[in-house]
């Protein structure tokens, strides 16, 4: 399907690939994986023959069709049903032929697109649509809303939408899940797993690699390296072969008692059987794939933060909202030092007003919040990322904090986040999204918390950065509130879980498996409760009916398209006959349409 023969790829004075060989099969699910800048979605530019070679060759098999996750927010005012509905290419291009036919009189070609629209199952396109964007988190009272209605992140959704509706032989996927929560993530992971094509996916989420694909492609060293097998396996391969090729004895001997130090401390606490029986499970399995991470450039850790009495806040019968709308009501909640707690939630449930609640930028309504004054908060958010002044340096940055700082520490400290040489000192306008990211950490850590309150920290992040994340804040000894849709980060790191859901916080009892087991059983709820207000008598009996109706329906639109394809009906004695036939064509379409939609409902 796709080869590239000793390939060389340059960008600028950069070289990315050089003499890098590669071969992709038909039905593959592969998973690109290397560090940030190191060419990956230049690949996809290379597939998509918006790059070219600087050497080598690239051979892309002929006709294949594929769909690119586009970059670029989409702009517009038609429906995002109709935004993702263009996905499919060549059934919205034989809906606008039909249009233009019918406008026309063609009737011998108004025929053959019907026949050929029944072939594409294209009269189900809507309905298919509809189920994306369920899947994808949105509502069905957003179906209509223009595109330019929605924010940055939703539309970035409605671009994975069109192209999960596509017809596409090959998906290019690059950071698919950026703005996903985890119900959505959950959900394009069982709709990938189903996916007949191939799949080149460039993710940071182990997690979601992990059950997604069956292959790993590592881009590193200019060379592009296959590994048979998930993230976890191509970790353990990695480690094998790094173990025979280099001597890290000393250093791995480090990592091992840091992990050992790690899971004792977390054994002697372990009271929460779930949690601590998948976060065992978890350690036992990092202490494998410990090697693949000793040559990282990113070497950081929390400095030992200031004590605090507990508890560091409370809340009393709190309400948390904005102007006229309660977002959190009646919430009561303590939290102490050394307590690691992940936040949970459906998008829009309210997890980031909380955040901004525990972090002092949001005030409560009503009720009493207390603040110990001992509390020292290291606040992450998205928004932070924002508010990084674009003209200033990575230096600069430190020093606005500390001003009496000297150039060596801040040197030392930077190149534990890859900032090094000259980079701390260049205006960071031009640093990638996770360049700015590391910063913000950076800017965290420096001030010495003795409370993290992270929202969402690993967008942006390349697996090797979200690993050295994972282990600094394993060591870290002060409390921790974490709020991420990486799976393998929560189960790092945190102890216990909170759940953010119809206005209120109360305590998870259970693992993310027992979550993802909550999403589902709310998703069921909901679509039934959907249902009972409409049709309160939904079962399966009705679902038989409903597939007799179809099958009458399909039995009566065969034929007659059969009656349409005769030529002798658009001879102009058989005029009645045939304005007819096309009369009854479009209600069965619409009587199809009705009922296939309450099917799928």
């Amino acid at each position: 399907m796709i080869t590239l023969n000793t390939l060389t790829l340059q960008r600028g004075t950069k070289v990315l690939l050089n003499q890098a060989s590669l071969t992709v099969f038909a039905k593959q699910k592969i998973g690109i994986v290397g560090v940030n800048g190191c060419g990956k979605s230049s690949l996809f530019a290379l597939f998509l023959e918006r790059l070219h070679p600087d050497g080598g060759s690239v051979f892309v098999q002929k006709n294949l069709k594929f769909a690119y996750l586009a970059q670029e927010v989409p702009h517009g005012e038609i429906s995002a049903v109709e935004y993702v509905m263009q996905g499919d290419k060549e059934v919205t291009f034989l809906q606008k032929q039909l249009a233009e036919a019918e406008g026309g009189d063609k009737h011998s070609l108004i025929s053959e697109l019907h026949n050929r629209l029944y072939e594409l199952d294209g009269y189900a396109l809507e309905a298919k649509a509809c189920k994306i964007l369920d899947g994808l988190g949105f509502k069905v009272s957003e179906y209509q809303k223009a595109v330019n209605a929605f924010s940055g992140g939703w539309r970035m959704r409605l671009n994975l939408a069109q192209v999960l509706l596509s017809r596409a032989e090959l998906l290019l996927l690059d950071e698919p899940t950026n703005y996903l929560d985890m119900d959505a993530m959950v959900w394009l992971e069982k709709w990938l797993q189903n996916y007949d094509g191939t799949l080149l996916l460039i993710s940071h989420d182990r997690e979601f690699l992990d059950n997604v694909v069956g292959r790993i492609i590592h881009v590193e060293n200019c060379k592009l390296e296959s590994y048979t097998g998930n993230y976890s396996s191509f970790e353990e391969q990695r480690a094998e072969k790094l173990a025979q090729e280099r001597s890290l004895y000393e250093k791995q001997q480090a990592k091992m008692a840091h992990m050992k130090k790690y899971i004792d401390r977390f054994r002697a606490k372990a009271s929460k059987a779930r949690q601590a029986q998948s976060r065992m499970k978890l350690l036992e399995k990092m202490e494998k794939v410990t090697l693949t991470h000793l040559d990282t450039p990113f070497t950081f850790k929390f400095a030992e933060p200031k004590p605090c009495s507990p508890p560091l806040i409370s809340m009393d019968n709190v309400t948390l909202g904005y102007a006229d709308k309660n977002v959190i009501s009646a919430c009561n909640f303590s939290l102490n030092p050394e307590d690691r707690i992940g936040i949970l939630g459906i998008n829009g449930a309210g997890k980031s007003t909380f955040m901004k609640s525990l972090a002092g930028i949001l005030k409560p309504k009503n009720g009493e919040l207390f603040s110990n004054k001992d509390l020292h908060i290291g606040y992450f958010a998205q928004h932070q990322i924002d508010q990084l002044n674009m003209h200033d340096s990575p230096f600069a940055h430190i020093t606005k904090i500390d001003p009496k700082v000297r150039e060596q520490e801040v040197r030392t400290f930077l190149g534990g986040f890859d900032f090094s040489n000259d980079t701390i000192f260049r205006p960071i306008t031009n640093f990638s999204g996770g360049e700015k990211a590391r910063l913000v950490l950076a800017l965290l850590i420096w001030q010495k918390p003795n409370l993290l309150l992270l929202d969402e920290p690993t967008n942006h992040l390349d697996l090797e950065t979200r690993e050295a994340l994972s282990y600094a804040l394993q060591e870290y000894s002060g409390a921790l509130v974490l709020v991420a849709h990486d799976r393998h980060l929560l189960k790092a790191t945190v102890d216990e879980f909170y759940l953010v859901n119809n206005g209120e916080v109360t305590r998870f009892f259970g693992d993310l498996d027992d979550y993802q087991k909550w999403l589902l059983d709310t998703k069921k709820t909901e679509i039934v409760r959907k249902g009972e207000v409409s049709k309160p008598q939904v079962s399966h009996n009705r679902l038989r009916q409903l597939e007799k109706k179809l099958e009458k329906l399909y039995n009566e639109r065969d034929a007659l398209a059969t009656k349409l394809l005769d030529p002798q009906i658009y001879q102009k004695e058989n005029r009645a006959e045939f304005e007819k036939c096309s009369r009854q064509s479009a209600s069965l379409e619409q009587e199809i349409k009705q009922a296939e939609e309450e099917w799928l409902t």
